[in-house]
């Protein structure tokens, strides 16, 4: 465990409950966690009311929750925690893995997810991860996704990083040029002087982006409004960011003349609001999210940072850029 986590846990010794209701890789969990000096076992438990249970009386630091306990399964076990311990942090081991459980998982509060096949190498990593408030999804980083392959298109996360304006605008409406001749919808989310800037550009190129605007096939949004609908306490809250975007690619997948995946492009600048407001962990989360529902739903994503903003705050630069399955400098 780096001196960054120990540090973000503020104390010595973080405090876990391990939640397994098989017993050997209960053992085994423990074993792993017992050769870390700053870590305490300080329960376990085999069923979810136990662990509900438990959660409340020691107030642990950390649980490591399974999905599928008996009496009560993870999912509604991490909602009951989240009331009775508010301050622990709940990380997800599971056999089962799925893009649905994953969202399920942090919707009910979690910042983690591990497939049980990857705990050997992903579970301190991702301990480390959550601690400093990072979501941890087992291998959704740089494409990955379970380490199970899909049979479709790669997704597309990436980042650009725009020296001016104009390039800005070069770079958001050369991608939603490229999505409507595909056939694809576009979601932009954007300042009003970015989106008016995009359309002018796209009537240039002669892309029709009006009509299409008109039939839902390009859906515009306010970068500013459009975080106030899914940010809770200065952070993005996962189940409210969930149910604004999934609404958002339904609605623009529908107006596809393209069936095939991926079906919706997202291009974006809600983390750079952020970064420039220099809320460094809230945009990060937000890329992670964008990350995760990106390969849930087989999004291209595209987001785009000033060079400047980055300038700024290089300590995130690295953060960010790993979130993303490419990364481009104009």
């Amino acid at each position: 465990m780096t001196a960054a986590a120990s540090s973000a846990r503020g104390k010595p010794g973080l405090r876990i409950l391990v939640v397994e209701d098989y017993e050997p890789f209960r053992r085994y969990l423990c074993s792993t966690l017992q050769q870390e000096t700053d870590f305490q076992i300080i329960g376990q438990a085999s069923n979810g009311l136990e662990a509900v249970q438990k959660a409340e009386d020691l107030q642990p630091d950390l649980i490591l929750l399974d999905v599928g306990l008996p009496k009560l399964n993870g999912l509604e076990t991490a909602t009951r925690v989240r009331k009775l311990a508010p301050l622990a942090k709940i990380l997800f081991l599971s056999q089962e893995f799925s893009f649905e459980m994953v969202e399920a998982a942090l919707r009910a509060g979690a910042l983690g997810y591990v497939h049980k096949l990857r705990a050997q190498s992903e579970l301190l990593p991702a301990i480390e991860a959550i601690l400093l408030g990072k979501y941890f999804v087992s291998g959704i980083v740089r494409g990955g996704f379970g380490g199970a392959a899909i049979a479709k298109p790669p997704v597309r996360h990436e980042v650009k990083c725009c020296s001016d304006d104009a390039i800005v605008l070069k770079c958001f409406a050369d991608f939603i040029a490229t999505t409507l001749r595909a056939g694809k919808s576009a979601i932009v989310v954007a300042t009003e002087k970015h989106r008016t800037g995009v359309v002018q550009a796209l009537n240039a190129q002669s892309a029709d982006v009006n009509n299409a605007i008109k039939r839902g096939q390009v859906i515009s949004l306010d970068d500013t409004e459009t975080l106030s609908t899914f940010m809770l306490d200065d952070m993005p809250d996962a189940a409210r960011f969930f149910d604004a975007a999934r609404g958002l690619i339904e609605a623009a997948a529908e107006t596809a003349t393209r069936k095939r995946f991926p079906r919706v492009a997202v291009c974006r600048e809600c983390p750079a609001c952020l970064l420039r407001k220099s809320r460094m962990a809230a945009a990060l989360r937000l890329e992670q999210l964008w990350n995760i529902i990106a390969h849930t739903s087989m999004l291209d994503v595209l987001c785009v940072y000033a060079l400047a903003d980055f300038k700024k705050h290089k300590y995130v630069f690295h953060s960010i850029c790993a979130e993303h399955s490419a990364i481009y400098s104009r």
